[in-house]
């Protein structure tokens, strides 16, 4: 399974010298796939040592935090043997052992030469942290180019890198997209919904809600082992009411989170603020922060904690989570389920780096999204999820900051490629934003 985040890892490993790799991400997301089999085949040998899966390796890092002595220690342990010059060391969830993550500043001072990568899934929790001494990068869900890739369709994939504006190419690529919105950006659901091909739709629809059954019970049980001082069952009550809140929507732009009606006797910010960054951190939840009058960068200097929308990491388990049938996805009329392809832009977004992302009021008029250029000029992006793409808002918009180009993602084929102003791109498109502005 292709992964974007493989350029920057091949990178990584072609400079004479190097920090540690680290790489955070949701559980499940792939990481310790990225590191073993497709960095890992660019090495002559891989020394894993996964902290989960045997925690009496922590007793490596026991006595020293030399490099070399943590090596020797390993070698022991395993049986196997590290040649730093041509072998790749893999620590797997490195945050259930606190002196490998310091370990890693004495590998990036003392070894920078050799291969250290290192991954977790409660990254975002750690209270110890070797700030400026790793090389850090965050796995998500796949994208849906990422998805496009595991579909074996070349000539699909041609044409989505090629931006083709075709009604044959808008057709199926569109048609794969309510895919996606099914089964989301899991690997495993990935793998199963396009390994499955040769069985019915009934059974591969069967498989995939199974993985996301699973998937979501995983992560209620994380609540529980790795709050820590947080309230668990906070967490799980803000977790369960991100998909209740975004399908609450109509035909409107999503809406701030509310904290009325979470928790009995809670009903502040303030109160649900650690369960919210909990989640932020960990990689399940993503945030917008709405801003309001004129939109000036930089935007997070006007963003205000207290009022953010939330939005989950994937928009497969969103579906699930709200027990949307795969026939409904499939047949439903998406002008009336704009908060799903919000969900979908967001996650894209957060992909190439857009996040936390950024949204505008003013009175009654709403942009889901509003981004920065190079230049630190602010478009507005207004998103539509079906045919119909008339937008008050916008010209709400327009005539309040003057922008000085706008662009609709929508259900439509979108604009000509002269079209430089108010630009219209299909939704499939949305990683392509920062490239068309």
């Amino acid at each position: 399974m292709k992964r974007l985040l493989l350029e920057k890892l091949l990178a990584w490993k072609a400079q004479p010298s190097r920090k540690p790799l680290l790489i955070d991400g949701a559980r499940q997301t792939g990481k310790t796939y990225l590191l073993r089999e497709l960095l890992g085949r660019e090495f002559k040998q891989v020394l894993r040592v996964d902290f989960l899966e045997t925690p009496h390796l922590a007793d490596a890092f026991a006595n020293s935090l030399n490099p070399q002595d943590i090596i020797s220690s390993i070698e022991l342990l395993t049986g196997q043997i590290f040649q730093p010059e041509t072998d790749l060391l893999i620590l797997d969830e490195i945050g259930e052992c606190p002196k490998a993550v310091t370990s890693l500043k004495y590998f990036a001072e003392k070894a920078p030469t050799w291969f250290v990568a290192a991954s977790g899934s409660n990254i975002g929790l750690l209270t110890s942290f070797p700030v400026g001494k790793v090389e850090q990068h965050n796995l998500r869900p796949l994208s849906f180019r990422e998805f496009l890739w595991a579909a074996n369709e070349p000539m699909l994939v041609k044409a989505y890198e090629a931006r083709v504006n075709s009604a044959a190419a808008h057709n199926k690529l569109l048609d794969t997209l309510t895919d996606y919105y099914f089964t989301g950006g899991m690997p495993e659901a990935v793998a199963s919904w396009f390994g499955n091909m040769n069985k019915s739709i009934v059974e591969r629809v069967s498989a995939v809600q199974k993985i996301h059954a699973d998937l979501i019970a995983g992560y209620q049980r994380d609540f529980g082992k790795y709050a820590g001082k947080t309230d668990a069952q906070l967490i799980a009550a803000v977790f369960n009411n991100i998909p209740a809140q975004l399908s609450a929507v109509v035909d409107e732009s999503v809406k701030r989170f509310k904290f009325k009606g979470i928790a009995e006797r809670k009903s502040r910010y303030s109160e649900f603020e650690s369960a919210i960054n909990w989640l932020h951190q960990c990689r399940l939840a993503l945030k917008n922060y709405p801003i309001e009058g004129t939109a000036r960068t930089p935007l997070a200097a006007y963003q205000k904690d207290n009022k953010v929308k939330l939005f989950l990491f994937d928009v497969g388990l969103l579906n699930h989570m709200l027990n949307t049938s795969y026939k409904e996805i499939k047949q439903q009329n998406y002008e009336y389920k704009g908060y799903i392809a919000e969900n979908f832009v967001q996650q894209e977004f957060a992909a190439i780096g857009i996040e936390p992302s950024y949204s505008w009021g003013d009175a009654r008029a709403e942009i889901e999204f509003i981004i920065t250029t190079e230049e630190g000029l602010v478009v507005p992006v207004e998103v539509k999820s079906g045919t119909r793409t008339r937008a008050k808002s916008l010209q709400s918009y327009i005539a309040k900051c003057a922008p000085h180009k706008t662009l609709k993602l929508t259900g439509t084929q979108g604009s000509a490629p002269e079209e430089q102003t108010h630009i219209v791109l299909p939704l499939y498109y949305a990683e392509y934003v920062l490239a068309v502005l």
